[in-house]
């Protein structure tokens, strides 16, 4: 049944929208989403939408994982770094696409459990951290990629100064009026090239090194 959901999934709502990218829809399909949700939402796994997991978090809709894998214009051998694990889902699908991923949580339960499932799956590229995402991780940085999945008021400074030349930031910013955006910001030599993606909505990011001020 899962199965068939998971190829349902993907016909309808990613590649019928527009993502065709080969290695983003094989890793969709490799990666049980029903395990990465709570009991009462297996049902609902493969549907086009975001669920509610653990301590007032969600895992993002399948279409918001594969835009953002899509978006940070990954390569086999990058070394990525996720902020906001939640269920691990989207650690999960990373890790099919790249070499390595690192991938920070703020609350202790759900970098436990996503550590352990992720175990229990066979997906041993993953190395989650449990702290503030905000600081990054600089004892593994530089990165070539860093996705980000939760909104920040601005570019948080530590993701500026780990990645690494050429890399890519994929980060929802919280624009006038309240509304969500997602944005690359590309790195280019000392700049950072900045593109708009699209609304798109997510918890807030919390974290000490969250920036009052407007959108970058």
């Amino acid at each position: 049944m899962h199965e068939a959901g998971r190829r349902e999934m993907i016909q309808h709502h990613v590649s019928g929208r527009g993502l065709t990218d080969e290695a983003i829809l094989g890793a969709l399909q490799s990666v049980p989403r029903e395990e990465f949700v709570g009991s009462t939402q297996r049902a609902a796994a493969y549907a086009d939408t975001a669920l509610p997991i653990e301590f007032g978090q969600t895992i993002s809709q399948p279409y918001t994982v594969a835009f953002m894998c899509d978006a940070l214009q990954l390569q086999p051998s990058d070394r990525v770094l996720e902020v906001g694990t939640g269920s691990g889902y989207g650690a999960a699908v990373l890790a099919q696409l790249v070499s390595t991923v690192y991938s920070i949580e703020r609350i202790p339960e759900l970098a436990d459990s996503a550590r352990a499932r992720l175990q229990r799956l066979g997906i041993h590229n993953v190395d989650i951290r449990q702290g503030d995402g905000t600081y990054g991780l600089s004892d593994a940085a530089p990165f070539d990629a860093i996705c980000v999945t939760a909104a920040a008021q601005t570019l948080p400074e530590a993701y500026r100064q780990q990645i690494s030349p050429g890399g890519r930031i994929v980060i929802p910013l919280v624009e006038q009026g309240q509304r969500q955006a997602l944005f690359r910001f590309a790195a280019n030599g000392q700049n950072l090239q900045r593109t708009h993606l699209g609304a798109f909505r997510f918890v807030p990011l919390i974290g000490d090194h969250h920036p009052d001020s407007k959108a970058d």
